[in-house]
């Protein structure tokens, strides 16, 4: 892989799909859910409610000189398929990004393959899932994401697993752009976790 996009997602669980002869649903139940007992989790498909206590999720817009905002809790998620229409709790994605830094779902040969930064990745210093961060002390490993509106995860560990960041984001009718505030605000976060 020469870049992040999250077309190779949806290959590579198409091609989970081909080999197996199990939706690739079935598979993340049987391979990661269960196993890790990720109660919180699951693949909607195209539902669109999201099941138990949960944020909204809302996407500000302007409309001509208005600035309005719209809860997009309820949408249909199927469109990015597996490069991002899980649902999940932080509690869910905390437990998972542990064992996958502590080697409980891979062999070290293949969790080494997705720290390692794809020389093309430039600045992302992108592996083959996983982003590394240089903190200064030590090296990171992050994957966050986000739904077309509402909704954002961050997913930050540390090599042995044993320290983790996981946080929802949710916008709300704040007057800020959030390409300013964001960032610094979330470096400050990881460098204080980490």
């Amino acid at each position: 892989m020469e870049s992040y996009a999250n077309t190779n997602y949806t290959v590579a669980a198409l091609l989970i799909e081909a080999v197996t002869g199990r939706p690739f649903a079935a598979e993340l139940e049987s391979r990661i859910l269960k196993p890790l007992e990720l109660s919180g989790t699951l693949e909607p498909g195209d539902r669109t409610d999201i099941p138990g206590a949960h944020s909204h999720g809302y996407f500000r817009y302007q409309d001509g000189d208005d600035w309005k905002l719209v809860d997009v809790t309820e949408q249909n998620p199927s469109l990015l398929f597996a490069a991002g229409s899980m649902l999940s709790t932080t509690q869910d994605l905390q437990v998972f990004m542990s064992a996958l830094q502590r080697g409980k779902l891979l062999p070290a040969d293949l969790l080494a393959e997705m720290r390692a930064p794809e020389p093309k990745s430039g600045p992302l210093n992108y592996g083959l899932g996983l982003f590394a961060q240089d903190t200064g002390s030590e090296t990171i490993y992050h994957h966050n994401g986000s739904a077309p509106g509402g909704y954002g995860a961050l997913m930050f560990s540390s090599a042995d697993g044993t320290r983790t960041l996981t946080a929802l984001i949710t916008m709300g009718d704040a007057e800020v752009d959030l390409l300013q505030v964001f960032p610094p605000a979330l470096d400050r976060l990881v460098k204080a976790v980490f």
